[in-house]
């Protein structure tokens, strides 16, 4: 049996409110979107929602003692707390570069954490 869903679409600046018609995961129209990227947001939000995290790691003798850290692209939305639970028991010796990988394939996902600023070491 069909039944729809309500979805604030942020694929883009317009912030569409979508109607979703659905069984179960299996989407069967899309009402409401304004532009194309509104119907793919939509499935995607249904079958297999993704965030993108923002956190931070330890930092073993840098200027400060953590630096800040987000996901490559989206992360399965389920696995979060997981990966929130990981970041906690990371540790990356300075000088850390930006963009550079302090947890290699997150939980298996294939999804890189990366550093999103320098920290320099300090002596």
């Amino acid at each position: 049996m069909a039944e729809t869903s309500e979805i604030i679409c942020v694929a883009c600046p317009k912030g569409c409110a979508l109607q979703v018609k659905h069984e179960g995961k299996d989407v069967i129209e899309v009402i409401g979107a304004g532009c194309r990227r509104g119907k793919e947001y939509a499935i995607c939000e249904l079958q297999d929602p993704r965030r993108m995290v923002a956190s931070t790691v330890k930092v073993k003798g840098g200027l400060h003692p953590l630096v800040p850290v987000y996901t490559r692209e989206g992360f399965p939305k389920p696995l979060i707390p997981q990966l929130a639970q990981k970041l906690r028991e990371v540790e990356v010796p300075a000088p850390v570069k930006i963009n550079q990988v302090v947890l290699q394939n997150a939980l298996g996902t294939g999804i890189d954490v990366i550093a999103s600023r320098d920290m320099p070491k300090v002596d």
